[in-house]
C-alpha cells in the first residue's frame, strides 16, 4: 500500500514542475479523445462493475466494423466505425436505409396512478395520448429548467414505456410518486430491461414489410406503435427515430429470442442496401432537423421556451412540476440553427457578434447535403435570431462567418418522417 502511495506522490510532484500543466490542467489531453473498445475476454471471472457499461444484446453485429463505443444511460452505443465514415452513413440514411442499435433507456410506469404521475412529471398532457400511440415528452425541475426528454409509448390504459435520452428520470418518477397526503401512489416504476434499435431512411418501411411475419399493421402512421411478429418473436415497433427521416424503432424485451429478431432484420435489410451504423449517422442529420440532444442542446439551466420547445408546454392540463416557474418565465426562444461555410463550429462559448461574446455552440457537424458546417446554438440575446450574422471559432482554430437560421433547416413541416414527402437528394 505504501508503494502505491509513493507512486501517486511521484506523479503529483512531476506534474507540478510542468508550467503548462499548472496553468492548463487539461493541456496534456489536447489531441486525444476517449472511447470504449471491445476486447476478447481472456478470463471468465465476473465483475460487478460491468453493469455500468452494458452492451446492446445485438452489439455482436457491429464488431466486424471495429467500433468505438460511448456510454449512454449506462449502456454502450457505438460512436464510430473504423470502416464507415459519418458522411457515408449520412447519405445512407438520406437515400436508402440504415440500422442502428441505440442506448435509449425505456422505463416502465404501470398501475392505476401511472397516468396521474406522468401528468405531474411531464409538461405535456399525457391524458391525450391514446393506447397504441407515442408522444414526445420532457420533464422540468421546479424552477422550469429541463431535466430530460424522450418518447412515451402508451401500451395500455395503465401501462407506459418512457424511452428516455441520456440521464436519470427513474428516480425523479419515484420521488414524486406520492399523493398529497404523503401516501404512495398505486404505481410501479422500474427498468424492464428493454433495448431499442432503429431502422431509418426512405426504404425503411419496405424493410419492415419484408421483415415481419404477417401483414403490415393496419394502422402505423407517424408516432403510432404496434405489436408484430418478427422471426416468430413478439416485438413492439414505433414510428419514430432520431434522424427526421422515414423510419421505425423496435423494442426488444428480455423474454424473446433477441438474436433471432436482430439477425432477421439485418439479413432482410441487405436486399434494400441497408447497413449497420454508429451514432455518426444522425449527428448532422438531427442537427439539420432541430432534434435536440439532452445534456448538450439543453440542460437544467434551459427552459422549454429558451430551447424552442415552448409549443409543447400545456398550461391548461393542470398542475405539473415547473408550471409555476414557467408561467413567469421569458417566452423567448434562444435556440437556433447555424450554417458556417468552410468549417465546423467548435463547441462551447465560441460565438461572437461584432467581436462581443454572443452565445454557445451546443452541437455541431458537417452536412454533406448542404456542404457547410451546421450547428445548434443558444444565443445570449433573444433579439438575435434567424438571419443574423455571427462569427464562430471552428474546430480547426479558424474564425469563420456564419448565419443563424430557423430549425429545422429544411422540411419545415417535417413531412419526410411522416411519409408525406419523398426527398432523396443527390450525393454531392
Amino acid at each position: 500500500m505504501l508503494d502505491e502511495l509513493d507512486k501517486v506522490s511521484l506523479v503529483s510532484s512531476l506534474s507540478s514542475d510542468d508550467d503548462d500543466a499548472m496553468t492548463s490542467p487539461t493541456s496534456r489531453l489536447d489531441g486525444y479523445r476517449f472511447a470504449v473498445k471491445s476486447i476478447e475476454q481472456i478470463t471468465r471471472r465476473p465483475t460487478e462493475f460491468a453493469r455500468s457499461m452494458l452492451p446492446h444484446p445485438l452489439s455482436y453485429q457491429e464488431l466486424a466494423h471495429d467500433p468505438e463505443y460511448m456510454l449512454y444511460n449506462g449502456r454502450l452505443t457505438p460512436s464510430a466505425f473504423v470502416d464507415v465514415s459519418d458522411d457515408e452513413m449520412y447519405w445512407k440514411v438520406r437515400r436508402e436505409v440504415i440500422l442502428r442499435h441505440t442506448g435509449e433507456l425505456p422505463i416502465e410506469i404501470v398501475g392505476p396512478d401511472a397516468e396521474r404521475l406522468l401528468n405531474r412529471v411531464f409538461a405535456r398532457n399525457v391524458s391525450k395520448v391514446q393506447v397504441g400511440r407515442c408522444s414526445y415528452q420532457f420533464a422540468c425541475y421546479h424552477d422550469g429548467g429541463l431535466i430530460n426528454d424522450g418518447v412515451l409509448l402508451r401500451l395500455a390504459e395503465d401501462r407506459f414505456w418512457m424511452a428516455q435520452a441520456d440521464g436519470d428520470l427513474l428516480n425523479w418518477y419515484r420521488a414524486h410518486a406520492v399523493n398529497d397526503d404523503g401516501s404512495p401512489m398505486d404505481v410501479r416504476i422500474f427498468d424492464p430491461a428493454v433495448w431499442v434499435s432503429q431502422v431509418q431512411g426512405p426504404r425503411s418501411l419496405e424493410v419492415l414489410e419484408a421483415v415481419i411475419d404477417g401483414p403490415m399493421p393496419e394502422r402505423f402512421n407517424y408516432f403510432d406503435m404496434a405489436a408484430v411478429s418478427i422471426a416468430g418473436q413478439p416485438v413492439v415497433i414505433g414510428r419514430s427515430g432520431f434522424t427526421n427521416e422515414l423510419g421505425w424503432e423496435f423494442y426488444l424485451t428480455p423474454d424473446i429470442d433477441i438474436a433471432a429478431v436482430g439477425d432477421r432484420v439485418l439479413s432482410t435489410g441487405d436486399a434494400f442496401g441497408m447497413i449497420i451504423t454508429s451514432s455518426g449517422v444522425f449527428r448532422a442529420r438531427r442537427i439539420e432537423a432541430g432534434l435536440l440532444n439532452a445534456g448538450s442542446d439543453f440542460d437544467a439551466t434551459t427552459t422549454p421556451f429558451a430551447a424552442g420547445l415552448g409549443g409543447f408546454v400545456d398550461f391548461d392540463k393542470g398542475d405539473f412540476i415547473g408550471r409555476a416557474a414557467l408561467l413567469d418565465a421569458d417566452r423567448s426562444c434562444r435556440t437556433w440553427g447555424l450554417r458556417t461555410n468552410g468549417g465546423v463550429a467548435d463547441l462551447g462559448d465560441t460565438l461572437t457578434v461584432d467581436s462581443r461574446p454572443a452565445g454557445r455552440v451546443c452541437s455541431s457537424g458537417w452536412s454533406p447535403y448542404q456542404q457547410c458546417g451546421v450547428a445548434i446554438v443558444r444565443m445570449d440575446d433573444t433579439t438575435v435570431g434567424p438571419g443574423a450574422a455571427v462569427e464562430v471559432v471552428c474546430a480547426d482554430g479558424e474564425v469563420r462567418s456564419g448565419e443563424l437560421c430557423a430549425l429545422p433547416m429544411y422540411d419545415l413541416e417535417r413531412l419526410i418522417p411522416r411519409g408525406k414527402l419523398v426527398d432523396i437528394p443527390e450525393v454531392s
